[in-house]
């Protein structure tokens, strides 16, 4: 299987990212370094490239496909093949996280620190050791601090002949100006849900009936989809969700609501806690050759107290994630809801909650849809504030029962 048949309904940006593999196969023939500058022939191989589209569309699928097609050896490639053949060494390592020259650049955290990217700036100025490109794929651009994007300018400023920066973000807004204008854009449409619903079936071999309306309540995200698909729980958490306006006739159901999602989000953040904040503890105490009831080795403790921080801000963005999946999808059926009242035609996200859809699109005019929407989108902004969650949580179904 290729590594661009992940990337669903991306039709363009695999033809822009297939041409500049090619162009960067010629260039490794050749002996030169990679074209710099963001601008020129979108066929030809530039060092900076910044991958934007909505939630799930796939921009770090599509970075982590073209890092594979510029590490491909494939032996059709002397014949005219489509480098990213998907099972040659390059390709198979690369898509494993196992590619000596392949760094990729994740964050459970709220943010990624300066001491990170100067790190990975200084690896970026080194060659590959042993593949065709030495790749630096950072799957959230948005998340640097601000010294830490300042100190990712000088490496795009100053690449390296055989370096490349992968950088995923959800809009080009989220990435600073000066780093942009480095980089080749390019902006992932959000997929078909006749296209999801496709992969579903093919790759997962989920029912079409339960791919469809899985595909359809993923509304573009193409993980969310999947989970909604093959995993139970994940099902039952959306019916739980989807509940809430049909639970906000007075402010004990409002409140009461409130407190259930923010519990649902606190109770993942703390299963992820009692298995990778555990195991993370004992491998820490285990490379310090710590002995139950001896003394803490020297320099122990500021390694432990920095992994307590760094579980916080996990444990933190986990809360914000289960919230903001759950807002999406209250936003999905409001929109439904008004799509009912305007008397469109079009197919719905939640198909599967016709009744409900249609009792709350009777309860009042577009009107009161639209400002339901509105509080969706600020309780969401009110979290990116770090307002306290539950407050946050009870104003926006405060908001949903007076309409």
């Amino acid at each position: 299987m290729a590594v661009w048949d992940d990337l669903v309904g991306q039709d363009r940006v695999v033809e822009q990212l297939t041409a500049a593999a090619r162009s960067a196969g010629a260039t490794v023939a050749a002996g030169r370094g990679a074209a710099t500058g963001a601008g020129g022939n979108a066929s030809l191989m530039t060092h900076a490239w910044l991958f934007t589209g909505p939630p799930g569309a796939g921009q770090i699928t599509a970075a982590r496909s073209f890092a594979a097609a510029l590490q491909c050896t494939s032996p059709d490639l002397a014949l005219g093949g489509t480098p990213g053949c998907g099972f040659c060494d390059g390709c198979h390592t690369v898509l494993a996280g196992s590619h000596a020259d392949v760094k990729y650049v994740r964050t459970d955290g709220l943010s990624i620190g300066v001491g990170d990217m100067r790190a990975l700036v200084l690896r970026a100025s080194s060659y590959p050791t042993n593949g065709r490109w030495s790749v630096i794929l950072v799957d959230a651009a948005h998340r640097l601090t601000e010294a830490a994007a300042n100190a990712l300018l000088k490496g795009v400023e100053e690449p390296s002949p055989r370096t490349v920066w992968l950088l995923c973000a959800p809009s080009v807004q989220d990435v600073l100006p000066t780093i942009r204008s480095r980089c080749r854009m390019l902006v992932l449409r959000t997929p078909a849900a006749e296209a999801v619903a496709d992969m579903l079936v093919r790759r997962d071999g989920v029912e079409p009936g339960t791919a469809r309306l899985a595909a359809l309540a993923g509304q573009g995200d193409i993980e969310r989809s999947r989970r909604l698909a093959v995993d139970e729980q994940a099902r039952t958490r959306r019916d739980e969700v989807l509940r809430i306006p049909l639970e906000v006739a007075d402010i004990g159901g409002c409140l009461a609501a409130a407190q259930r999602l923010v519990d649902t989000a606190k109770a993942d953040a703390e299963a992820l806690a009692e298995t990778q904040d555990a195991r993370e503890t004992d491998d820490l105490k285990a490379a310090y050759g710590a002995a139950e009831g001896s003394k803490t080795p020297r320099g122990m403790a500021g390694a432990v107290k920095e992994l307590e921080k760094r579980q916080k801000s996990r444990a933190t963005r986990t809360r914000r994630e289960t919230l903001g999946v759950a807002l999406l999808d209250l936003l999905g059926f409001y929109r439904d809801v008004l799509a009912i009242q305007l008397g469109s035609t079009g197919a719905l996200a939640n198909e599967d909650q016709r009744q409900a859809l249609g009792r709350v699109a009777q309860s009042g005019p577009p009107e009161s849809t639209l400002r339901r929407i509105e509080a969706v989108l600020a309780c969401r902004r009110a979290l990116d504030r770090n307002v306290d969650p539950l407050l946050a949580v009870e104003a926006m179904t405060v908001a949903l029962r007076a309409g």
